[in-house]
């Protein structure tokens, strides 16, 4: 699919702010550190358009950093808790004003993002642990769970699902239901669009998932169920849409989980974007496909929200 300047343009620079990542996880470049690319990243992210007409305010949730985000219009004491992606070692709230803005009007809901550690710093399970406290700390307050959803994008397209699953353990309520959004789901790699979307894919090759993954992994097994939900127990959870597109190395294992929560009795929805790429949803202010994908998402979530008040 063809895209038109300005989409291809942000692609490329969204692609190029990642090329010095791998060189300086391994020890090949030390003329940048990764807190440099981590902020050139989020300031990249931050140039997708932010409207006027929210309110963006720094909190505390509980000792995670994080960022809230309010409409003009709230119609109702809904909450979503959007999960940024960044392959569990870039990224952070302020490059996500932008896509959060996108939900908070289309729901009319507060947004909140969780500023969670990173790795390498911060290794597999502390970014999970740090956005499931962020969570419980959410319902400590008193907030109503079945008044809550959350959405996450790649990585936090995943802990979508393993942050309920944590939740579920521990005891705390989950929320009316979810949106993984090009979820990150099987840190194996092993499913087909790996290999025969290598060279379509706009954003990520396989190389560069399999060192990330090894780094934010450190010592634990690509299928630990906490880091790859297609291996978690999944049962009880609520209702969960997830959103890939069909040029996305992600597209196998994606459709993997979809199946895998329908299988264990969740009720899911699955959506195949064709030709779009990994989170296209950023790019709603210039894709019709952005902007359909977020209402059809918002659309579900607000369901699960209604269906989950009336029981």
């Amino acid at each position: 699919m063809a895209f038109n300047d300005i989409v291809t343009h942000r692609l490329q620079q969204w692609a190029e702010s990642l090329q010095d990542l791998g060189p300086v996880i391994l020890g090949e470049n030390t003329d940048v550190t990764i807190d440099e690319i981590r902020q050139s990243y989020v300031r990249k992210m931050a140039e997708h358009p932010t409207p006027a007409d929210v309110r963006i305010e720094q909190i505390d949730m509980g000792g995670v950093p994080a960022t809230l985000i309010t409409p003009e219009n709230v119609e109702r004491d809904g909450v979503l808790f959007y999960i940024h992606g960044g392959a569990y070692i870039v990224g952070g709230p302020g490059g996500y004003h932008g896509l959060a803005a996108a939900f908070a009007k289309a729901m009319k809901v507060r947004v909140y993002l969780p500023d969670y550690r990173l790795a390498p710093e911060h290794a597999f399970p502390v970014p999970i642990e740090d956005t499931f406290a962020a969570y419980r700390w959410l319902i400590d307050q008193g907030q109503n769970p079945k008044s809550v959803t959350f959405a996450g994008d790649s990585a936090g397209g995943a802990m979508v699902v393993s942050v309920m699953v944590m939740a579920r353990n521990a005891g705390v309520p989950l929320p009316a239901g979810g949106a993984a959004l090009s979820p990150w789901a099987n840190l194996e790699h092993t499913g087909a669009s790996m290999f025969n979307r290598e060279g379509l894919d706009k954003l990520n090759t396989k190389a560069g998932l399999d060192l990330m993954a090894r780094t934010f992994l450190g010592d634990a097994l690509p299928n630990s169920p906490e880091a790859s939900p297609v291996f978690a127990d999944v049962r009880g959870l609520p209702p969960i849409i997830v959103q890939i597109g069909e040029g996305e190395l992600m597209l196998s294992d994606a459709i993997r989980l979809a199946a895998h929560l329908g299988e264990n009795r969740v009720r899911v929805s699955l959506e195949i974007w064709p030709g779009m790429f990994h989170v296209w949803h950023m790019f709603h202010a210039e894709l019709a496909e952005g902007r359909e994908a977020i209402a059809n998402a918002a659309a579900f979530l607000d369901q699960a929200v209604t269906t989950a008040l009336a029981k």
